[in-house]
């Protein structure tokens, strides 16, 4: 069991609450402490999260978080091999170019609309229809984004993930949790990045459980990095 803390990003327009929420109480379960910076908003969003792992790298990292947050965990384990202990990802969104991936086409449409609307407006729209729950991160979140929301979404959304070769280098476990009934992060692409890494373990959630307990996601992820710590 790992002594160190771990340190959890969160995702597209999200923030260090939520993935807090997800991820504290499973890790705390096996005796590991949750670290989660808070998001930079704006055109740095990306590099502020890789600094402060370079800076928190003392001993090596088990790395972690949710969509564009995995995507970079994976991003530094990947230029880190032997700074990062572990990762723990919650819904990969695509590997390598963003491409068509749904979740890059959200973040842009939604970075379109608050361009556009601007941020009360966008919110009105976003949330219209979604589940409370939801509604009630994003209403959150977006707000602590503030003007740098716009540009944050389109730093996530036009980000290379790594690609399938880059993460079959990597020799660490990995746990990975997908929502089955996710469009916007399909679970293939869970599946597909466990099946590259030499020590990859999926599990999979549901959205609606996610929605009664924040915790189900991060447990998904813990158990399955469990599995492959074997």
């Amino acid at each position: 069991m790992s002594a160190g803390p771990a340190v959890l990003m969160p995702g597209t327009g999200s923030d260090e609450i939520f993935v807090r929420s997800v991820f504290a109480g499973p890790l705390a379960a096996i005796g590991v402490t949750a670290v989660t910076p808070a998001p930079e908003p704006g055109d740095r969003l990306a590099v502020g999260f890789l600094t402060r792992l370079d800076e928190l790298a003392t001993a090596p990292l088990l790395v972690g978080g949710i969509s564009f947050g995995a995507h970079l965990a994976a991003e530094w384990a990947v230029r880190n091999p032997d700074r990062c202990a572990g990762l723990l990802l919650a819904l990969p969104a695509w590997h390598g170019e963003p491409r068509d991936a749904p979740a890059s086409l959200a973040a842009k449409a939604s970075a379109e609309l608050v361009e556009r609307e601007g941020l009360e407006r966008a919110l009105k729209f976003s949330v219209d229809g979604v589940a409370p729950w939801l509604a009630a991160e994003l209403n959150r979140a977006w707000r602590r984004h503030g003007d740098g929301l716009a540009a944050s979404l389109r730093v996530a959304a036009d980000r290379p993930a790594p690609t399938l070769e880059a993460l079959a280098e990597l020799d660490i476990p990995v746990g990975i949790a997908a929502c089955s009934d996710d469009p916007v992060h399909p679970a293939r692409v869970a599946h597909e990045w466990a099946a590259a890494l030499k020590h990859g373990t999926v599990r999979e959630t549901a959205l609606a459980a996610l929605g009664q307990d924040r915790e189900s996601l991060g447990r998904a992820a813990v158990a399955a990095w469990q599995v492959s710590r074997r």
